[in-house]
């Protein structure tokens, strides 16, 4: 198994930090330290976290006649078909 460095979100400073709060912004109850390893992984590379993201909000959000919950639907059914554990 791969083994990546990277900030954890409680030790994140600066611009990391800012990202990392937004991030969180849709879901004020969620309790900090549960950022998904997937989103940490690009802590050294603030930018490209910046670019995930919008790549992920212009997957969930680009096509106006397909709804959320089936994007959600058919973004899991790819993970299992992938043997994601994400």
């Amino acid at each position: 198994m791969a083994w990546i460095r990277v900030v954890p979100e409680l030790e994140a400073a600066g611009e990391l930090a800012e990202i990392y709060d937004d991030l969180y912004a849709p879901f004020p109850d969620a309790p900090r330290g549960s950022l998904d390893n997937i989103l940490q992984i690009h802590s050294l590379d603030p930018e490209g976290l910046r670019a995930h993201r919008a790549l992920y909000r212009s997957a969930m959000r680009g096509t106006p006649g397909l709804p959320r919950v089936d994007r959600e639907m058919i973004a899991v059914v790819v993970s299992v078909l992938n043997a994601c554990h994400y």
